[in-house]
């Protein structure tokens, strides 16, 4: 019986010898290095090992058929083999290098990223409201950033050699008309949102992304907060006015809402203007903005709307005219945007949403009376899929109109009327493309069709970036971008093209232990300009698209938050070498508001013992352009320098009392930013001039939040 036993324990086991199969084979990466302690196993069994310092393994089982081997390790893709056990021999298994979010390669050639939500961020959103002479205003604040020009007596974007008209602004993703307030003529202007309701910006100097058109320069995308953080009321009381807000919440639903009004009299009763302005009733605006969210297991929903109400009249001086010229401004302004994203299980999404804006003007110069409406809105529809981490794809389609009309009435009380209506068209696709941690891409083209132009143009989009260490990173991107002409002209004419630039950018950006730097050098190529034969655009004015133009140039950029205790800084420099021939301009010559050289210093100091912050901002840019009829040439002389030190203190009373102080040029330079000249000249033949000077040199702020 033993005998027995034995032996069918000798049959058993030699069967199952032979019923072993051994599974071999080599892991590498994609430029064959081996791979060392990488798993190996067949998948929903025990059987497996790890790979040696050659990337060879060996291991045996005693699954039969077919079978998933499965090779798997930290920071390289997982990798799957199907087949059957008895050809898992001698195997050659590359894999692929995982794409890390936290490490890897980003494309960022001609974008400034500001937000805690970005690991490329530039700017944190408390950066924008505690800039010495930014006055709690984020145009201002980016106006610090390279890329940019001091205009000071505007106030809007002006970005590479480009016109402020050329910058466009989003709020999550939909097109904002009149994001800026009105004002009167070379009096600086403000932004109209409330830096507090967005949870980050994404400011684009140039080579932006094919979902976004209509920007021969840059774009401005701002993205409101999704969820807040905690219920809160905000209260402040400023010299030039006050405010209120307040967040609630309740569930999956938030209502941030706030108010504010302005008021300008007190302090020019208190600190008058002395440089050519009289004010019969200065600045006053009444404001409001609200953001509804409503966050699904699976979705977000949006609404944001903005008003404001302002008016002013003023007597500015004009060399052509004895007495001062008055100009008022009756302004309202309102906006909706709402948006509503999907989020699907197969890594799909969806997102819709839409814009409109009613902008009203009642402007009176003198004896004359403008009335000017315009009604614009915005509809999107666009979806993404992530096919991987290493690919996804973007597209959408969206619908712009423009309905204008303007009624000019002068001193004979004869009407003039003038109006235009737009519908257009875009289609874009786009796809973000990651060979590897080193290195991406972003592939776009954008379409669109102006009914009012009659034209249709494509523009492609190439972004590429490539990571050689840990902490740098190159950049390269190109784009063709298209612009209808600015109501100023298409009210009067129709028949014309599209404007049109192409850009060509190059980027280094190092970020490492709080330190920041970004070099960055650019090309614009400028096409189809409008032009026209009268000092401004008129009825009887000829135009064509027969300008052109060029800039370039190269934007520095460091910022330094560890080195020095408590300090944190940044400074910039930018070169910029344009010249254009457009609107009224004889040839090719470099716009007023594009000076060669710019700079801005930044600095932000935590005193602990007086619970303070200290701030100094200092901007500098060389002459400006501008023409003198006395002598030979165009646009052949400059303006001296600008030059802005600017002075801030934030002191903390407690955990939520602030009281905060600052002032604009503090050594109240007298910064001039143009010339005007006489119309004719006078008896000695010699054209008089006036200089072009901001109202007050200085401006002086208080406020208590």
């Amino acid at each position: 019986m033993k005998i027995i036993i034995n032996l069918i324990a000798l049959l058993l086991s030699t069967g199952y010898l032979f019923s072993q199969q051994t599974i071999t084979g080599k892991v590498t990466d994609s430029k064959n290095n081996p791979i060392e302690g990488a798993n190996i196993y067949l998948e929903g069994t025990y059987d497996g090992a790890s790979s040696d310092p050659d990337g060879n393994f060996s291991f045996e089982t005693t699954e039969e058929g077919l079978q998933t081997l499965v090779v798997s390790i930290l920071s390289y893709e997982p990798h799957y083999e199907a087949g059957d056990v008895s050809y898992f021999k001698n195997l050659h298994i590359k894999l692929m290098e995982s794409i890390n979010s936290l490490s890897g390669v980003t494309l960022t050639a001609g974008t400034f990223e500001a937000g805690d939500n970005s690991k490329a961020s530039v700017l944190k959103p408390l950066d924008i409201v505690t800039t010495a002479g930014a006055a709690g205003d984020f145009v201002a604040a980016l106006q610090t950033l390279p890329g940019t020009t001091t205009v000071n007596e505007d106030g809007r974007l002006f970005v590479r050699g480009g016109t402020a008209d050329e910058t466009q602004v989003f709020i999550d993703g939909l097109r904002v008309f009149q994001p800026f307030n009105a004002t009167a003529n070379n009096t600086p202007t403000r932004g109209r949102f409330s830096p507090f309701l967005f949870k980050g910006i994404s400011f684009s100097t140039g080579g932006y992304s094919a979902e976004y058109g209509q920007a021969l320069s840059s774009v401005l995308l701002l993205n409101t907060t999704d969820v807040p953080l905690q219920e809160k009321t905000d209260i402040s009381i400023m010299s030039v006015g006050g405010g209120v807000g307040h967040t609630e919440i309740w569930g999956d639903q938030s209502l941030s809402i706030n108010t504010s009004y302005m008021n300008l009299a007190p302090y020019e009763a208190l600190i008058p203007s002395t440089q050519g302005v009289r004010w019969n009733s200065p600045y006053e605006s009444i404001s409001g903005e609200a953001v509804f969210r409503s966050k699904g297991e699976k979705s977000m929903f949006k609404l944001y709307t903005g008003f404001n109400h302002s008016n002013l009249d003023i007597e500015q001086e004009d060399i052509n005219y004895d007495e001062y010229v008055r100009f008022s401004l009756k302004n309202n302004n309102l906006y909706f945007n709402t948006s509503y994203k999907y989020y699907f299980n197969n890594d799909w999404s969806l997102t819709s949403g839409a814009s409109i804006a009613w902008d009203t003007n009642d402007i009176g110069i003198e004896e004359n009376e403008v009335d000017a409406k315009e009604t614009s809105s915005h509809f999107k529809v666009k979806a993404r899929k992530n096919f991987s981490n290493r690919f996804d794809l973007n597209f959408g389609v969206e619908y712009f109109n423009t309905n204008y009309d303007e009624t000019y009435t002068d001193f004979n009380v004869d009407e003039f009327y003038n109006d235009y209506d737009e519908g257009l068209w875009a289609a874009f696709a786009e796809s973000d493309v990651f060979l590897s941690n080193k290195f991406a891409m972003k592939l776009g083209l954008r379409a669109t069709q102006s009914s009012l132009l009659d034209a249709f143009e494509v523009s492609p989009r190439v972004s590429l970036a490539y990571k050689p260490g840990e902490v740098g990173q190159f950049s390269l991107a190109y784009g063709d971008f298209y612009q209808r002409p600015l109501t100023d002209v298409v009210k009067y004419e129709h028949d014309l093209e599209m404007e049109k630039a192409s850009h060509y950018i190059l980027n280094y950006q190092y970020i490492n232990n709080g330190k920041t730097f970004r070099a960055e050098g650019y090309y614009k190529n400028y096409d189809r300009l409008v032009k026209y034969d009268t000092d401004l655009p008129q009825y009887n004015s000829n135009y064509n698209n027969f300008g052109d133009g060029y800039a370039k140039g190269i934007d520095i950029f460091w910022r330094d938050s560890k080195s020095i205790e408590n300090l944190d800084y940044w400074a910039s420099y930018s070169y910029l070498d344009t010249e254009r021939d457009h609107q009224n301009f004889s040839g090719m010559a470099t716009p007023n508001y594009a000076p060669k050289h710019n700079v801005s210093l930044v600095t932000k100091y935590w005193v602990d013992k007086l619970r303070s912050q200290v701030g100094l901002s200092y901007s500098y840019g060389s002459g400006r352009s501008y023409d003198n009829p006395n002598n030979p040439g165009f646009m052949q002389e400059r303006t001296k320098s600008y030059n802005n030190l600017s002075f801030n203190w934030a002191y903390l009373i407690d955990q939520q009392k602030i009281l905060y102080f600052s002032v604009s040029n503090l050594l109240s330079i007298n910064n001039v930013s143009n010339y005007q000249y006489a119309d004719s000249p006078n008896a000695n033949g010699v054209f008089d001039r006036r200089a072009i000077t901001p109202p007050a040199d200085s401006f002086f702020f208080v406020g208590f939040f």
